[in-house]
């Protein structure tokens, strides 16, 4: 029940199979098994004593075991703490402990000078149990008890000298106990300063973990706000106004105006379905998918087939001037293509479209424009795409709420930007009230590492 030798269970346990932790293991052994076995020769002496003159000291031999019971009781109870922390912790009673082990000794010294040699595992007990400056008193204390009990169980009783030896053994065997004792301290210490800087890494591996995790959670918080906003947020914006424009029709009896908005709910719809799925999946986006396989089909072998991008940037502003005539409103959107097409990585592609449906919503709900263009050119080093509009235009500082607006709406320029700066990419937006808006992307090819994904 040391209470630095054995007063931090978890330390021995966290140590594992360092050096350190062996040697100290070994030494605990040693130190318990010399204890036992002192105690036991000197019991057998005394017995083999008795037979023959007679004289059995029983006072002596009862206390030995009640010695023994004490030494094992604080021991076992050491041993249950450390291998279970919740179990009982002795340590609080360790200084109590080896007091009680230090009488019952002195006890057993007055009896019988067989007991001396007790003293040996006790200096290691008191320099571990005892803050040094009070260990090194005690060590001095029983070493000059030692000497007096072999004098006065030797030679004091007949009045003779106190001899030489009766002097050197112990004093030389509590130096080498001191000696010995300090540097099981400090192998001590290494140990526990190995077990806390292994704690101190493990907690540190768990929050960088954490912290890892949360990061990746927000930054997929994000992406899953951007693919919301940009592709459902805008369906269903769309889904609602085309009901409209249908309920109207009905009104008014025109049953194939309304019939045309209908089908263009369903089509609409059917693209949010598409694109919820793909958030399952994770795939490129389905306007993307379609266009590839639209192509691959429509053109023969010996025509190459168009960009996936350009037939959908085609297809949106097609859609645009209907969802926009649906409205009531007259919009005329165009797209025009510059320079030969590249093949460009998803991220690329999907965020170029991502921009393209979301200024083109803006411009057909907000700006009241009557001339949409939708410019990409490829530029050999970047690609770039302006969206131009001529409606009534904005101030660019008056939208830059990262938050949005408290409808939720008002998401768009920070999801763009977002989008774009993760490309290394620049956004720029020229508009003023009544002057119309130019939103300008432009995405760097060269080897950016995104330009290698698939």
């Amino acid at each position: 029940m040391d209470g630095k030798a054995h007063g931090t269970p978890a330390g021995t346990a966290a140590a594992g199979t360092t050096g350190a932790a062996v040697i100290l293991r070994v030494l605990r052994v040693c130190l318990h098994s010399g204890f036992a076995v002192l105690l036991l020769v000197a019991v057998v002496r005394l017995l083999g004593a008795g037979p023959g003159s007679g004289d059995v000291d029983w006072p002596a031999l009862g206390l030995a075991p009640v010695l023994a019971a004490v030494y094992v009781l604080g021991t076992v109870l050491e041993k249950h703490h450390s291998a279970d922390p919740s179990r009982f912790d002795p340590r609080p009673y360790s200084a109590w402990w080896l007091g009680a082990v230090c009488l019952l000794w002195l006890l057993l010294i007055w009896a019988s000078a067989d007991f001396v040699w007790l003293a040996f595992p006790l200096f290691f007990l008191q320099l571990h149990v005892l803050p040094l400056r009070l260990a090194l008193p005690a060590i001095a204390l029983s070493t000059l008890l030692v000497i007096v009990a072999l004098w006065f169980h030797n030679a004091g009783a007949d009045g003779g000298a106190l001899q030489l030896p009766m002097v050197l053994g112990p004093a030389f065997g509590a130096a080498f106990a001191v000696v010995t004792g300090l540097a099981y301290r400090a192998l001590y210490l290494e140990a526990e300063n190995q077990r806390l800087a292994a704690e101190e890494l493990r907690r540190t591996r768990a929050e960088l973990a954490r912290s890892q995790h949360d990061a990746g959670a927000l930054a997929e918080r994000a992406r899953l706000a951007r693919e919301i906003h940009d592709t459902l947020a805008q369906g269903f914006s769309s889904i609602v106004l085309m009901g409209r424009s249908a309920e109207k029709a009905l009104d008014d009896a025109d049953t194939a105006r309304a019939r045309d908005r209908l089908r263009t709910v369903q089509e609409t719809a059917s693209a949010n379905l598409a694109e919820a799925r793909n958030f399952v999946r994770g795939l490129q986006p389905p306007a993307l998918a379609e266009s590839s396989a639209e192509n691959s089909a429509e053109n023969p072998e010996e025509n190459p087939p168009e960009d996936p991008l350009v037939n959908s940037l085609r297809r949106l502003c097609e859609k645009t001037e209907t969802e926009a005539a649906a409205r009531g409103a007259r919009l005329r959107c165009r797209f025009d293509l510059e320079g030969a097409p590249v093949e460009l990585p998803n991220p690329y592609r999907t965020t170029l479209l991502r921009a393209a449906q979301a200024s083109l919503a803006n411009v057909w709900v907000h700006a009241r424009a009557g001339t949409a263009v939708v410019t990409l050119s490829f530029l050999g080093s970047e690609v770039a795409m302006d969206i131009y509009d001529d409606g009534a235009g904005f101030e660019p500082s008056a939208v830059t709420d990262p938050a949005g607006r408290p409808d939720g709406s008002g998401y768009g320029l920070k999801s763009l930007q977002e989008r774009v700066a993760a490309l290394a990419g620049s956004l720029d937006i020229e508009s003023a009230p009544g002057e119309g808006t130019v939103v300008a992307i432009r995405l760097p090819l060269g080897d950016s590492p995104a330009r290698n994904e698939p």
